[in-house]
């Protein structure tokens, strides 16, 4: 997959780059994509919600009347579950929703995530984005010409590593997001619009694996 690369002003600069066709060019396999949401967005889950039942709930253990002979119904003691403050009943208990995937299964659903935004033509790669200070407008202006931030869109902008003054400078923006390279999920890829590569953390699919 050719991709041209640009400058901060949204123009060619004359340099392509070649994205390697196992990663942006497969099949996408939508079940395992929605297998890894569905793990990722579980894990964020803390599973801490907690009712009490009638064993802890304030209130006398006595027996309200006698079982028969009064004409009411048997109820118990004052922390039966019908009464109000009573205890509930088959609710919520502290547990957690972790979901076990196959390491080969998260990078397949990764490489089908990053296949279907090529398919999708949303990936973008800008030459490497250097600012001395932190300052919000200069990305803003560089989101307006790349097009990408139009009408609420979502963007993450994929770095080699991370930079300091480039996430405080995009960080009150709420329609954009960074991520390093390492770090980048299937969901994250998938709740985007537009995947905004830098030069330098799109060279990394290139590069040839090192020999141990």
């Amino acid at each position: 997959m050719q991709v041209d690369i640009l400058n901060k002003e949204g123009k060619k600069t004359g340099r392509t780059i070649e994205l390697p066709e196992e990663i942006f060019g497969v099949e996408p396999n939508n079940h395992v994509i929605y297998l890894a949401v569905k793990q990722f967005l579980a894990a964020q889950r803390q599973g801490t919600h907690k009712v009490k039942t009638r064993a802890e709930v304030k209130g006398a253990s006595r027996k309200l009347h006698k079982q028969k002979g009064t004409g009411g119904s048997r109820k118990g003691n004052i922390r039966n579950p019908l009464y109000k403050g009573g205890g509930t009943i088959f609710g919520p208990k502290p547990h957690k929703y972790e979901i076990k995937l196959n390491r080969k299964v998260k990078d397949l659903a990764k490489i089908s995530a990053l296949s279907t935004k090529a398919k999708e033509n949303s990936i973008i790669v800008v030459e490497d984005l250097a600012f001395d200070a932190p300052k919000t407008k200069t990305f803003a202006g560089i989101l307006s010409s790349l097009n990408v931030n139009v009408s609420g869109r979502k963007t993450l902008f994929v770095l080699p590593e991370y930079n300091d003054n480039v996430y405080l400078s995009l960080r009150n923006i709420p329609t954009v997001d960074s991520v390093m390279l390492s770090d980048i999920n299937t969901y994250e890829i998938m709740n985007s619009n537009v995947l905004v590569f830098t030069e330098s953390a799109a060279k990394i699919f290139t590069e040839e694996p090192v020999e141990a």
